[in-house]
């Protein structure tokens, strides 16, 4: 090689060095400009103008319009929320679609259908962002998830790879979410799995959902601890670690439970992102925490 090939190729070296640390630099700025993910995984919208379901167990006397969440998600940090269908509105998910509609992808939807659901309407729902459907069984009569009419529902769920979502007491979850993983879809389980609030970690359902993490398709939401009983954020500081230990940081999602029906006086959507920072103390932590649901709700 002669001198000036020589010089040549450290010229051209360097000026490959320069460009790859530009390029740097500019990849760095722009991951500095794009906010981390921050989401809200269960909250509801309502308002007193729309049709209740009947047999519903309860029905709120206020408004919860799409504006005050946003409102909520923004003075809170929070960049992306899923709506959860209220029970109380039953299978009609017009205003949960009309909310979805007008975010523009900003936030998700878990719906409540009728196990007869024709399949042009949960691919409708699909495509208005809802990420799955979700079975309120709390003083509920359980379904036989195994019956002919419910594996031809839950085979269209997995297509869609969408999720189910279950709130249920924890000693029925260990029964039914076995039986959800067996057809295949992925599970939610609400509110820490809901254990008997007198015996918090001790109860045996709650230990048997714990195993269940050993899937890898069981999630869990840290969300509204005073579901748990007049000791719930007791319950939840003692409940994380083994979540954690069981589950992963990756399938533990947080939610704020916002309206926080039924217990509106005593909470409020600062408080519960508060008890975030209480529960998982360590930044990184709750960073992956937050983030974590960007997958499994299609962000």
């Amino acid at each position: 090689m002669t001198s000036y090939e020589h010089g040549l190729t450290r010229r051209r070296f360097a000026a490959g060095v320069v460009a790859a640390l530009s390029a740097g630099g500019l990849a760095r700025k722009v991951r500095a400009e794009v906010p981390k993910l921050a989401i809200d995984t269960h909250a509801h919208v309502f308002h007193r103008g729309l049709k209740l379901a009947p047999g519903r167990r309860y029905a709120p006397d206020y408004d919860a319009p799409l504006a005050l969440y946003l409102q909520q998600l923004d003075q809170n940090g929070i960049t992306n929320g899923v709506l959860v269908q209220p029970s109380f509105l039953g299978t009609d998910n017009s205003y949960l679609v009309e909310c979805l509609t007008a975010t523009n992808g900003r936030l998700r939807g878990i719906a409540v259908v009728d196990v007869a659901v024709a399949a042009d309407e949960l691919r409708a729902l699909d495509r208005a962002g809802v990420a799955g459907i979700r079975l309120n069984l709390v003083g509920q009569k359980l379904p036989d998830l195994s019956s002919p009419e419910w594996t031809a529902l839950l085979a269209q769920i997995r297509t869609l790879d969408w999720q189910v979502e279950i709130q249920r007491n924890a000693s029925d979850l260990a029964t039914l979410a076995p039986t959800l993983l067996d057809q295949g879809v992925k599970v939610v389980l609400d509110h820490f799995a809901l254990p008997d609030p007198k015996l918090g970690i001790d109860d045996p359902g709650f230990r048997s959902v714990l195993k269940l993490g050993a899937t890898r398709n069981v999630w869990v939401k840290i969300s509204a601890p005073y579901r748990n009983g007049a000791a719930g954020e007791a319950f939840a500081k003692q409940a994380y670690p083994l979540l954690r230990q069981a589950f992963g940081v990756d399938r533990l999602l947080w939610g704020s439970d916002w309206p926080h029906t039924q217990f509106e006086a005593t909470q409020s959507y600062a408080k519960n992102r508060k008890f975030l920072d209480d529960l998982v103390t360590d930044a990184d932590e709750r960073a992956r925490v937050l983030a974590s649901p960007r997958e499994l709700f299609r962000f």
